[in-house]
């Protein structure tokens, strides 16, 4: 019996979206602008990536790409491969997820737990040191040994920016009509570009700062380690419009923590390391802001999966280093 696009919205997947948008009033209690924090960690897989994994997959069950026998693939730092964990366990799916040392122990858990199978790949591309393109090759191979399955390529699928194009930036416009500045982290840059792309629609003057973590290759940086997932990439992401983007703020590991450790203690919002970095992109443009404007910062995921990196004092202590 084949698959229904339309069954896939009948149970946990209704609950995907309309996350709140809140003010960081102690925040940024000094500041002279205001800013919104849109809580992606509110969707029941717990990221953004939610939203695309819900999107790709019920497109690809509207096409027929995707049957009741299909295996599903991807490539994931981690949070994608939550969500598309729990989806084809919601839709009782084969789910095989390709990743390497960086993914939380967190991660790794949840997506066995969620039914989800784990091929890691333990050595960098030898030609580009990264994981990345490894982690690609090896789903190129799963390709040709699995008979019937179905890649999702995030970095390539236009249904992960489209996702946000008419689900994340209109939740945000229908909240506030009017945005000075638009804050949102990058890796496969489907959030960026589908958030950017509405507001180009709107024809809406906000500026689009994209916050890119040192060591990532997305704007043209040079490469370097990065020890957190789910901010900057390897490669840059086919998807990706750099015209999108007014600016570029690049954010050290070092100020993603501090960015985190703030939201918490004004907020209590515990938050992943890539909200970290939007905090801190937002802390290094302070002087910049116009007093009156409207910020809003995409806060992707939450805090508990680095609660042995990020908010573990021993762990930033050997991998970071001290202040």
């Amino acid at each position: 019996m084949a698959l229904n696009s339309l069954n896939i919205m009948d149970g946990l997947c209704q609950t995907i979206g309309r996350t709140p948008l809140i003010p960081l009033k102690q925040l940024f209690s000094d500041a002279p602008y205001q800013v919104y924090a849109k809580l992606e960690m509110m969707n029941p897989g717990g990221s953004a990536k939610d939203r695309p994994a819900l999107n790709i997959v019920r497109e690809a069950i509207r096409t027929g790409e995707i049957d009741h026998d299909t295996t599903v693939i991807e490539s994931s730092s981690g949070n994608m491969a939550v969500s598309l964990a729990q989806i084809c366990r919601y839709l009782g799916l084969r789910f095989v997820c390709v990743v390497d040392p960086r993914t939380t122990d967190t991660h790794l858990k949840l997506i066995r737990s969620l039914h989800g199978e784990i091929e890691m790949v333990t050595e960098p591309d030898p030609g580009s040191g990264d994981y990345l393109p490894a982690r690609i090759a090896r789903v190129k191979k799963l390709q040709q040994e699995i008979k019937s399955c179905y890649w999702t390529n995030q970095y390539s699928n236009p249904n992960n920016y489209l996702a946000h194009y008419h689900s994340t930036m209109p939740e945000i416009l229908e909240v506030l009509p009017h945005i000075d500045y638009l804050f949102c982290g990058v890796s496969s840059c489907g959030t960026v570009r589908g958030c950017a792309e509405r507001l180009k629609l709107n024809n809406l003057p906000t500026q689009i700062i994209a916050v890119d973590a040192v060591g990532s290759v997305i704007f043209g940086g040079v490469k370097g380690v990065r020890q957190f997932p789910g901010l900057g990439a390897a490669l840059p992401p086919p998807i990706n419009r750099t015209e999108l983007v007014d600016r570029v703020i690049e954010v050290s590991e070092r100020q993603c923590i501090e960015g985190c450790l703030e939201l918490v203690q004004s907020e209590a919002i515990m938050a992943g390391a890539s909200s970290g970095g939007v905090i801190a992109a937002i802390r290094a443009m302070q002087d910049e802001i116009p007093a009156g404007a409207i910020c809003v910062a995409i806060l992707p995921d939450r805090g508990e999966r680095y609660l042995d990196t990020v908010y573990n004092e021993e762990w930033v202590r050997q991998h970071v280093g001290s202040e």
